[in-house]
């Protein structure tokens, strides 16, 4: 009897004893909070286990020596004080010594201040894309895997689901703060060596942050149902030495240049029917069959079949406007930051030519430049009028004398107030609500109110100039790269007018022209 007892014993210990061995077991990560979590998990761990030899121990003993078989008899009594005491006070003690290393965790855990790096992360069906503040760098990061291996007809590869085009770059020995939100659905920014999982919700903005301590490649993945292709929502963050971080990101910044250098030079090209089709497959399967399905036939209902439908078979120029700046309430991204004017033109001549349309309409880049202001009065429009005060030589070569001189014309236009603040609306809608919330109310103090702000009372030049050159330290972004003249006037205007604020200030383009000058 004494060797079953042992037995049990030993089964229900050595869990405990050889976790940290154990591969199913939590993990301890790459950085100091994970090291943390782990270690309190152990503790946890540990504690359950004693407690279930205790209370498994005495069961087992009460069977074995307070058997019937051995004439035993049970005690009689009631309303014990002391064990009242004993169940009371025992549990309590136990369970303060296991909120005070937890709670030690959590208030690191939430703790993002004087970080070194900034980085905004928004979620979209189904992508990341990452900014990262004050370096004018950004991208989007997609699931690279192939859709063979995804349709099981190619053999799947090691990171099956778990690979990306651009995976997240950070430098280790840094705090970096991550900022995370979302254009559609929740999504859950989740890397497991980082102990980070945080929602990112639409409309709002979560705080995060991590400190990697080695180099490496570390994989994660959305972790809220955002979708019928969750599952292709994958996370990949590259962490470089402090050294090679900086070389990237200035690699990054000359990529960035030459990458609009080509897109300059592409406007001149023409591309033969196969090659657009060739490329347009390519795009189309990377960006659009999530939602469209690689017959183009959709999801009826959610996501319109592309078989003859009115866009497709409609001007070039309305189905060009809808891929460049999405379409406002429907889950129809802007793909104007997301892809080259060439990999447009080469999706849109694919859809209006493939799964039987035949149109025999094949698009240049010249076609997509020229067609991006089709309608930019939608809300979430992605801005593409130059400067107006874009230097004269530079603006030629991206667009020539006579399209800059229209463009002059057009975001130099004084507007009354009902115009200006119908515009600003929309433009604070789409760039400035996820972090000031709609009503301006900010979520305090990571993003300030700008109900009666010192900056909305305040001068309209120190206004201008935080949403034209943005802020320091803080997550206020520079703009003027962003949105024309004529919006950043629009919503400072708004800013300045709405919730109550009523400055009765009404600022145009000339103004924002003259104060970045």
């Amino acid at each position: 009897m004494k060797q079953l007892l042992y037995c049990v014993l030993a089964l229900i210990f050595s869990p405990a004893l050889f976790a940290s061995e154990m591969p199913l077991n939590m993990t301890k990560g790459v950085t100091e909070i994970s090291g943390e979590v782990y270690n309190l998990h152990m503790i946890i761990l540990y504690i359950c286990c004693a407690i279930g030899i205790v209370v498994f121990g005495a069961m087992i003993y009460a069977m074995i020596n307070h058997r019937k078989s051995k004439g035993a008899v049970a005690a009689n009594f009631h309303e014990s004080t002391k064990v009242e005491i004993l169940w009371t006070v025992v549990p309590f003690i136990i369970l303060i010594g296991m909120a005070i290393p937890a709670t030690k965790t959590l208030i690191a855990m939430e703790d993002p201040s004087d970080a070194d790096l900034t980085i905004k992360i928004t979620g979209s069906q189904w992508k990341w894309h990452y900014s990262y503040f004050n370096q004018d760098v950004e991208f989007f990061s997609l699931m690279s895997t192939p859709r063979e291996q995804i349709e099981g007809t190619q053999e799947k590869g090691e990171h099956y689901l778990l690979e990306v085009d651009k995976p997240l770059v950070l430098p280790i020995n840094r705090k970096v703060r991550f900022l995370m939100t979302s254009e559609d659905v929740i999504h859950s920014w989740w890397v497991p060596a980082f102990a980070v999982k945080k929602d990112a919700n639409p409309g709002f903005i979560n705080e995060a942050w991590t400190k990697i301590d080695k180099p490496g490649v570390y994989r994660g993945q959305c972790a809220e149902l955002c979708g019928k292709d969750h599952g292709f929502m994958p996370i990949v963050v590259e962490a470089l030495s402090e050294a090679d971080f900086d070389k990237w990101l200035i690699a990054q910044k000359q990529a960035a240049n030459n990458a609009e250098a080509e897109a300059k030079a592409a406007l001149s090209q023409t591309l033969s029917m196969d090659e657009l089709m060739t490329q347009g497959e390519q795009v189309y399967l990377s960006h659009c069959a999530a939602c469209h399905q690689p017959n183009g036939a959709g999801l009826p209902g959610v996501f319109p079949s592309l078989i003859g439908s009115p866009v497709i078979k409609g001007p070039v120029s309305d189905h060009i406007n809808i891929v460049v700046n999405g379409k406002s309430g429907t889950a129809m991204q802007a793909f104007a930051k997301q892809l080259t004017a060439t990999e447009i033109a080469a999706v849109v001549t694919f859809e209006r030519n493939a799964w039987g349309n035949d149109s025999g309409e094949s698009v240049q880049a010249a076609d997509v430049s020229a067609g991006e202001n089709a309608n930019p009065d939608d809300v979430g429009a992605t801005p593409t009028t130059l400067p107006a005060n874009l230097p004269e030589t530079q603006a030629v070569e991206a667009k020539g004398t006579e399209a800059v001189e229209e463009a002059k014309a057009v975001v130099l236009d004084d507007l009354t107030m009902d115009e200006l603040m119908a515009m600003g609306e929309k433009v604070y809608m789409t760039s400035c609500v996820a972090c000031h919330q709609p009503t301006g109310a900010g979520m305090p103090p990571v993003f300030p109110s700008l109900i009666g702000s010192p900056v909305i009372t305040g001068p309209v030049s120190n206004h201008l100039d935080i949403v034209i050159k943005g802020k320091p330290g803080t997550a206020m972004q520079a703009f003027y790269s962003q949105l024309t003249p004529q919006q950043l006037a629009a919503v400072v205007t708004y800013e300045r007018n709405a919730w109550g604020n009523n400055s009765g200030d009404a600022i145009q383009a000339s103004d924002v022209v003259g104060h970045g000058k």
